[in-house]
């Protein structure tokens, strides 16, 4: 199945933006999706190198913005 490998980095982002947490100055946000968005997701400044021992990522000033912003876009509730 071809797929939009965009729809699925902004899919991802948002789910970080469900795992999230501040780490002292940093915000972070557990790792577990496919390896091929994040390294992309890496690429466009969005988050941190994700390769490596650590189990979280670091995400960037616009890519915590943007992770936000997918995540109300994508997954609210409409109100009623």
């Amino acid at each position: 199945m071809k797929y939009s490998k965009d729809k699925v980095d902004d899919a991802v982002l948002a789910l970080l933006w469900l795992t999230h947490y501040t780490d002292g100055a940093n915000t972070r946000a557990w790792k577990g999706h496919e390896w091929g968005a994040l390294e992309r997701l890496h690429e466009r400044g969005l988050i941190g190198n994700p390769v490596g021992k650590a189990k979280s990522v670091v995400l960037s000033d616009e890519g915590v913005a943007r992770a936000r912003e997918l995540f109300e876009r994508l997954f609210a509730q409409e109100p009623m």
